[in-house]
């Protein structure tokens, strides 16, 4: 069952916006300052919601989006910014070598809002990253856990049904398939959400690939109730009992999201 904001890029825009006022950037600016000296980058920036808080405090922002249609809206919403030189919006695959020339050490802070789950060989990619940053530069990361009750983005099944039943993304894959299939969802949801279910990411894993990848991290927030359930269901936040955040694997199970703050060592 589609929420409205599935449906229409202005709620959508919107609630990106609050949620990035209200929770992103305070998030980012309490580990360093933000200010308008700083270059911005948002992989992954589909409508372009997350960039305007940002971009209010003067920064300078390039965001890539492959959909078209998500990044034309980006430009419609933001094009005071473009007009201005402050912001562009770009369709490009972030691996082509024409970003990697133009972006080379670029920018200050990479955000990537409910992206690495859809992102497959996160190691390499996470690795990648680190040639847009500069010395010292930050990378804000938010998702939801894999193995949390709506982790396979099931919320998009237009059966009512399915759409809120938790968990049985975990089911394995041909099961998964037969149910989805009996359920009446179309082709490309079922491929849609099998890719995910191929890229989803724990905690646990994000952050041995963050370590790796020759990172340090600044600052974690575990939620147990996602900020942007206020939109979908009316619910209000709700960090992560500290208790259960200590708990691996098990945490995963009952963090609808985590926001990471990673520094390039």
């Amino acid at each position: 069952m589609a929420l409205i904001q599935h449906l229409d890029p202005n709620v959508r825009f919107a609630q990106q916006v609050d949620n990035a006022r209200a929770y992103v950037l305070p998030f980012i600016n309490n580990s360093i300052e933000v200010h308008k000296e700083m270059n911005l980058l948002d992989i992954g920036c589909g409508d372009g919601g997350v960039l305007l808080p940002f971009l209010e405090m003067g920064c300078k922002a390039t965001g890539i989006e492959l959909d078209v249609d998500k990044s034309n809206h980006a430009r419609n919403f933001l094009a005071e910014f473009i007009q201005s030189g402050q912001a562009e919006i770009i369709n490009l695959n972030i691996y082509e070598e024409a970003a990697l020339q133009d972006y080379r050490e670029k920018f200050d802070i990479i955000i990537l809002k409910d992206v690495i789950e859809h992102i497959p060989d996160q190691s390499r990619f996470i690795l990648y990253m680190k040639q847009f940053l500069k010395p010292g530069g930050v990378v804000y990361f938010g998702f939801p856990p894999w193995q949390m009750p709506h982790g396979g983005h099931q919320q998009v099944c237009r059966n009512r049904f399915l759409s809120v039943l938790p968990y049985f993304h975990l089911l394995p894959t041909l099961l998964y398939r037969t149910i989805l299939r009996l359920g009446g969802e179309y082709e490309s949801t079922i491929t849609e959400l099998l890719e995910i279910k191929s890229t989803g990411i724990s905690i646990e894993r994000f952050e041995k690939l963050a370590l790796a990848g020759g990172y340090s991290i600044v600052a974690s927030t575990h939620y147990l109730i996602n900020p942007i359930y206020r939109f979908k269901f009316g619910w209000q936040p709700r960090e992560q009992f500290t208790w259960l955040r200590k708990i691996p694997v098990l945490r995963n199970f009952f963090t609808t999201c985590v926001y990471y703050l990673i520094r390039k060592n």
